[in-house]
């Protein structure tokens, strides 16, 4: 009988330890997820971003993201031109203008470009 209540006991005592670390992990960053909080404050789609992005520099991309930025969230997006060069493109997430575009060089295979 004592094993019984011990094992539901320690359900509910494990269940209580997790619930509390994860309210002592939220507290600790002191926000939510920065993702959720910029995705929050963009009026255009990442799709709407990425057609801005590839109509300025006339090419295909690679890879997107959105940021923060200057207390503005802009979307980052990497093009790839027909002939092989890497512009990348600032799209204000409120209105969707190109706010710019430049050519990235350390992409065109002059230096390697690493994210550590």
């Amino acid at each position: 009988m004592k094993r019984t209540i011990m094992i539901p006991a320690l359900i509910v005592a494990a269940g209580v330890a997790t619930a509390g670390g994860f309210a002592v992990a939220k507290q600790a960053g002191g926000t939510e997820n920065d993702a959720i909080v910029e995705l929050a404050k963009a009026k255009i789609t990442l799709n709407q971003a990425v057609s801005a992005a590839q109509a300025q520099a006339g090419g295909k991309a690679a890879k997107a993201e959105l940021e923060g930025e200057n207390g503005a969230v802009v979307f980052e997006v990497e093009v790839v031109t027909a002939d092989n060069k890497v512009f990348d493109v600032k799209v204000d997430a409120n209105d969707g203008k190109v706010l710019s575009s430049k050519e990235d060089q350390a992409d065109r295979g002059d230096k390697e470009d690493h994210e550590d």
